[in-house]
Protein backbone atom coordinates (compact mmCIF):
# COMPACT_ATOMS: atom_id res chain seq x y z
CA UNK A 1 0.00 0.00 0.00
CA UNK A 2 1.32 3.44 -0.94
CA UNK A 3 2.38 5.56 2.04
CA UNK A 4 0.10 8.58 2.63
CA UNK A 5 3.08 10.93 2.23
CA UNK A 6 3.89 9.46 -1.17
CA UNK A 7 0.25 9.83 -2.13
CA UNK A 8 0.46 13.51 -1.16
CA UNK A 9 3.67 13.86 -3.22
CA UNK A 10 2.07 12.48 -6.37
CA UNK A 11 2.61 15.08 -9.09
CA UNK A 12 1.66 14.44 -12.70
CA UNK A 13 4.00 16.06 -15.21
CA UNK A 14 2.02 18.00 -17.79
CA UNK A 15 2.98 17.90 -21.46
CA UNK A 16 4.91 20.85 -22.85
CA UNK A 17 3.24 22.91 -25.59
CA UNK A 18 4.60 22.17 -29.09
CA UNK A 19 6.47 25.49 -29.34
CA UNK A 20 8.17 25.27 -25.91
CA UNK A 21 11.94 25.42 -25.63
CA UNK A 22 12.85 21.92 -24.39
CA UNK A 23 16.13 23.03 -22.82
CA UNK A 24 15.88 24.49 -19.30
CA UNK A 25 12.11 24.96 -19.71
CA UNK A 26 9.61 25.39 -16.93
CA UNK A 27 7.68 22.24 -16.13
CA UNK A 28 4.13 22.16 -14.83
CA UNK A 29 3.00 19.47 -12.38
CA UNK A 30 -0.58 18.71 -11.37
CA UNK A 31 -1.31 17.64 -7.78
CA UNK A 32 -3.86 18.03 -5.03
CA UNK A 33 -4.14 18.36 -1.28
CA UNK A 34 -4.34 15.16 0.78
CA UNK A 35 -6.86 14.63 3.62
CA UNK A 36 -4.30 12.88 5.86
CA UNK A 37 -2.27 16.09 6.05
CA UNK A 38 -5.11 18.51 6.76
CA UNK A 39 -4.52 21.32 9.24
CA UNK A 40 -7.07 23.56 10.96
CA UNK A 41 -7.12 25.77 7.85
CA UNK A 42 -5.83 24.21 4.66
CA UNK A 43 -3.09 21.56 4.60
CA UNK A 44 -0.08 21.17 6.91
CA UNK A 45 2.51 23.66 5.68
CA UNK A 46 5.27 21.06 5.80
CA UNK A 47 3.58 18.84 3.23
CA UNK A 48 3.05 21.84 0.94
CA UNK A 49 6.77 22.63 1.22
CA UNK A 50 7.52 19.00 0.35
CA UNK A 51 5.25 19.19 -2.71
CA UNK A 52 7.06 22.32 -3.92
CA UNK A 53 10.41 20.58 -3.47
CA UNK A 54 9.10 17.47 -5.20
CA UNK A 55 8.46 19.52 -8.34
CA UNK A 56 12.17 20.41 -8.37
CA UNK A 57 13.22 16.82 -7.67
CA UNK A 58 11.10 15.56 -10.57
CA UNK A 59 12.27 18.21 -13.05
CA UNK A 60 14.28 16.55 -15.85
CA UNK A 61 16.89 19.35 -15.87
CA UNK A 62 17.71 19.25 -12.15
CA UNK A 63 21.36 19.54 -11.13
CA UNK A 64 22.43 18.00 -7.82
CA UNK A 65 20.54 17.68 -4.54
CA UNK A 66 18.57 20.25 -2.51
CA UNK A 67 20.65 22.82 -0.68
CA UNK A 68 18.00 25.39 0.30
CA UNK A 69 14.23 25.77 0.01
CA UNK A 70 12.14 28.85 0.80
CA UNK A 71 8.35 28.61 0.68
CA UNK A 72 6.03 31.62 1.02
CA UNK A 73 2.41 30.91 1.93
CA UNK A 74 0.42 33.69 0.28
CA UNK A 75 -2.95 32.14 1.19
CA UNK A 76 -4.35 29.01 2.77
CA UNK A 77 -4.73 26.26 0.16
CA UNK A 78 -8.19 24.98 -0.64
CA UNK A 79 -8.96 21.26 -0.44
CA UNK A 80 -8.73 20.94 -4.20
CA UNK A 81 -6.38 20.24 -7.13
CA UNK A 82 -3.50 22.59 -7.88
CA UNK A 83 -0.62 22.96 -10.30
CA UNK A 84 3.02 23.79 -9.58
CA UNK A 85 5.31 25.46 -12.10
CA UNK A 86 9.02 24.79 -11.52
CA UNK A 87 11.57 26.78 -13.51
CA UNK A 88 15.39 26.61 -13.35
CA UNK A 89 16.16 30.33 -13.34
CA UNK A 90 19.93 29.87 -13.65
CA UNK A 91 22.31 26.92 -13.78
CA UNK A 92 25.94 27.35 -12.79
CA UNK A 93 28.76 24.83 -12.61
CA UNK A 94 27.79 23.50 -9.18
CA UNK A 95 24.54 25.28 -8.21
CA UNK A 96 21.12 25.64 -9.77
CA UNK A 97 18.55 28.28 -8.80
CA UNK A 98 14.81 27.67 -9.03
CA UNK A 99 11.59 29.66 -8.95
CA UNK A 100 8.27 27.96 -8.23
CA UNK A 101 4.61 28.89 -7.92
CA UNK A 102 1.49 26.99 -6.93
CA UNK A 103 -1.81 27.99 -8.51
CA UNK A 104 -5.36 26.97 -7.60
CA UNK A 105 -8.83 28.00 -8.74
CA UNK A 106 -10.25 30.22 -6.01
CA UNK A 107 -13.82 30.32 -4.70
CA UNK A 108 -14.73 32.80 -7.42
CA UNK A 109 -13.62 30.45 -10.16
CA UNK A 110 -10.47 32.42 -10.97
CA UNK A 111 -6.93 31.07 -11.00
CA UNK A 112 -4.87 32.53 -8.17
CA UNK A 113 -1.34 32.10 -6.82
CA UNK A 114 -1.43 30.57 -3.34
CA UNK A 115 2.24 29.68 -2.78
CA UNK A 116 5.54 30.94 -4.17
CA UNK A 117 8.96 29.40 -3.56
CA UNK A 118 12.61 29.45 -4.46
CA UNK A 119 15.08 26.61 -4.20
CA UNK A 120 18.77 25.96 -4.72
CA UNK A 121 20.19 22.59 -5.67
CA UNK A 122 23.89 21.81 -5.71
CA UNK A 123 26.39 19.23 -6.87
CA UNK A 124 28.42 18.88 -3.66
CA UNK A 125 32.10 17.96 -3.73
CA UNK A 126 33.98 16.26 -0.92
CA UNK A 127 35.71 18.91 1.22
CA UNK A 128 36.69 19.64 4.81
CA UNK A 129 33.49 19.64 6.89
CA UNK A 130 32.55 20.39 10.51
CA UNK A 131 29.43 20.97 12.61
CA UNK A 132 29.17 23.69 15.27
CA UNK A 133 25.66 22.72 16.41
CA UNK A 134 26.16 19.32 18.01
CA UNK A 135 23.21 17.13 18.89
CA UNK A 136 22.19 17.53 22.56
CA UNK A 137 23.61 14.64 24.56
CA UNK A 138 21.29 14.76 27.57
CA UNK A 139 18.20 13.32 25.88
CA UNK A 140 16.34 10.10 26.73
CA UNK A 141 15.90 7.40 24.11
CA UNK A 142 12.77 7.79 21.98
CA UNK A 143 11.48 4.40 23.13
CA UNK A 144 11.41 5.65 26.72
CA UNK A 145 9.57 8.87 25.83
CA UNK A 146 5.79 9.19 25.71
CA UNK A 147 4.13 9.92 22.39
CA UNK A 148 2.51 13.35 22.12
CA UNK A 149 -1.29 13.13 21.95
CA UNK A 150 -2.56 14.55 18.67
CA UNK A 151 -5.14 17.38 18.81
CA UNK A 152 -8.51 16.08 17.65
CA UNK A 153 -9.09 18.91 15.16
CA UNK A 154 -5.88 18.33 13.20
CA UNK A 155 -5.29 15.34 10.90
CA UNK A 156 -1.64 15.79 9.93
CA UNK A 157 -0.25 15.12 13.41
CA UNK A 158 -1.48 11.52 13.13
CA UNK A 159 1.08 11.04 10.36
CA UNK A 160 4.01 11.70 12.72
CA UNK A 161 5.14 9.85 15.81
CA UNK A 162 6.28 12.78 17.98
CA UNK A 163 7.71 12.24 21.46
CA UNK A 164 8.28 15.39 23.45
CA UNK A 165 11.33 15.60 25.70
CA UNK A 166 10.88 19.23 26.76
CA UNK A 167 8.63 22.13 25.87
CA UNK A 168 5.27 20.42 25.43
CA UNK A 169 2.10 22.31 24.64
CA UNK A 170 0.83 24.07 27.78
CA UNK A 171 -1.35 21.96 30.03
CA UNK A 172 -3.42 25.03 30.87
CA UNK A 173 -4.01 28.01 28.58
CA UNK A 174 -3.76 30.53 31.40
CA UNK A 175 -1.30 33.07 30.00
CA UNK A 176 1.62 31.80 32.08
CA UNK A 177 4.84 32.71 30.27
CA UNK A 178 7.65 30.20 29.71
CA UNK A 179 10.64 29.79 27.42
CA UNK A 180 9.85 28.94 23.80
CA UNK A 181 12.10 25.88 23.47
CA UNK A 182 10.75 22.48 22.42
CA UNK A 183 12.81 19.32 22.03
CA UNK A 184 11.29 16.13 20.59
CA UNK A 185 11.85 12.90 18.69
CA UNK A 186 9.94 12.52 15.42
CA UNK A 187 9.50 10.10 12.54
CA UNK A 188 6.84 9.25 9.95
CA UNK A 189 3.83 7.17 10.96
CA UNK A 190 3.59 4.71 9.33
CA UNK A 191 7.34 4.32 8.96
CA UNK A 192 8.91 5.60 5.75
CA UNK A 193 12.58 5.93 4.73
CA UNK A 194 13.74 9.54 5.03
CA UNK A 195 14.33 11.54 1.85
CA UNK A 196 14.67 15.23 1.01
CA UNK A 197 10.92 15.79 0.67
CA UNK A 198 10.07 14.20 4.03
CA UNK A 199 12.96 16.05 5.70
CA UNK A 200 11.50 19.33 4.39
CA UNK A 201 8.10 18.40 5.82
CA UNK A 202 9.51 17.41 9.22
CA UNK A 203 11.21 20.78 9.47
CA UNK A 204 7.74 22.25 10.04
CA UNK A 205 6.34 19.83 12.66
CA UNK A 206 6.89 22.24 15.59
CA UNK A 207 3.78 23.99 16.90
CA UNK A 208 3.83 27.81 16.94
CA UNK A 209 6.32 29.08 19.51
CA UNK A 210 3.90 31.75 20.70
CA UNK A 211 1.70 29.03 22.22
CA UNK A 212 4.60 27.76 24.28
CA UNK A 213 5.81 31.26 25.19
CA UNK A 214 2.46 32.64 26.40
CA UNK A 215 0.13 29.67 27.04
CA UNK A 216 -2.45 31.60 25.06
CA UNK A 217 -4.31 29.89 22.18
CA UNK A 218 -3.92 32.62 19.60
CA UNK A 219 -4.41 32.11 15.83
CA UNK A 220 -1.05 31.67 14.11
CA UNK A 221 0.20 30.61 10.70
CA UNK A 222 3.52 30.39 8.87
CA UNK A 223 4.12 33.15 6.33
CA UNK A 224 7.50 31.95 5.06
CA UNK A 225 9.81 29.04 5.87
CA UNK A 226 13.37 28.32 4.75
CA UNK A 227 15.02 24.92 5.10
CA UNK A 228 18.76 24.35 4.67
CA UNK A 229 19.86 20.79 3.93
CA UNK A 230 23.16 19.54 5.42
CA UNK A 231 23.06 15.94 4.23
CA UNK A 232 23.57 13.92 1.05
CA UNK A 233 21.21 11.36 -0.42
CA UNK A 234 23.51 8.65 0.99
CA UNK A 235 23.22 10.21 4.45
CA UNK A 236 19.44 10.14 4.19
CA UNK A 237 19.53 6.50 3.10
CA UNK A 238 21.70 5.68 6.13
CA UNK A 239 19.12 7.34 8.40
CA UNK A 240 16.37 5.19 6.89
CA UNK A 241 13.27 4.99 9.08
CA UNK A 242 15.14 6.06 12.21
CA UNK A 243 14.20 8.80 14.62
CA UNK A 244 15.12 12.47 14.20
CA UNK A 245 15.77 14.72 17.17
CA UNK A 246 14.28 18.17 16.67
CA UNK A 247 14.80 21.34 18.66
CA UNK A 248 12.92 24.60 18.07
CA UNK A 249 12.95 28.06 19.63
CA UNK A 250 11.84 31.61 18.91
CA UNK A 251 14.02 34.70 18.79
CA UNK A 252 11.56 37.61 18.71
CA UNK A 253 7.83 38.29 18.97
CA UNK A 254 7.01 41.71 17.53
CA UNK A 255 3.77 43.37 16.45
CA UNK A 256 1.97 40.35 15.05
CA UNK A 257 4.88 38.29 13.73
CA UNK A 258 7.51 36.05 15.33
CA UNK A 259 10.33 33.90 14.03
CA UNK A 260 11.27 30.38 15.05
CA UNK A 261 14.33 28.34 14.19
CA UNK A 262 14.91 24.60 14.48
CA UNK A 263 17.52 21.88 13.98
CA UNK A 264 17.05 18.22 13.09
CA UNK A 265 19.64 15.51 13.84
CA UNK A 266 19.47 11.76 13.18
CA UNK A 267 20.13 9.22 15.93
CA UNK A 268 23.78 9.02 14.91
CA UNK A 269 24.13 12.72 15.78
CA UNK A 270 24.44 14.06 12.23
CA UNK A 271 22.85 17.47 11.67
CA UNK A 272 20.51 16.95 8.70
CA UNK A 273 18.68 20.26 8.39
CA UNK A 274 18.29 23.71 9.93
CA UNK A 275 15.24 25.86 9.37
CA UNK A 276 13.93 29.33 10.04
CA UNK A 277 10.42 30.69 9.59
CA UNK A 278 8.39 33.82 10.16
CA UNK A 279 4.92 33.30 11.61
CA UNK A 280 1.85 35.51 11.86
CA UNK A 281 -0.01 35.63 15.16
CA UNK A 282 -3.13 37.47 16.27
CA UNK A 283 -3.54 39.07 19.68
Amino acid sequence: MTHPFDQALTLDLQALPPDADQAQAARVFAGRTHPDYANMVGPFGGVTAAQMLQAVLRHPDRLGDPLALTVNYAAGLRDAPFRIEARPARTNRSTQHWTLSLVQVDEGGQESTYVTATAVTAARRSTWSAVEAPMPSDVPAPESTERVAAPGRVRWTDRYDMRAIAGRLPMQWDGTEADSVTRLWVRDDPLRPLDFASLAAMSDVFFPRVWRRRAHMTPAGTVSITVYFHVSADGLAATGTGWLLGQARAQSFFNGFFDQSAELWNEAGHLLATTHQIVYYKE
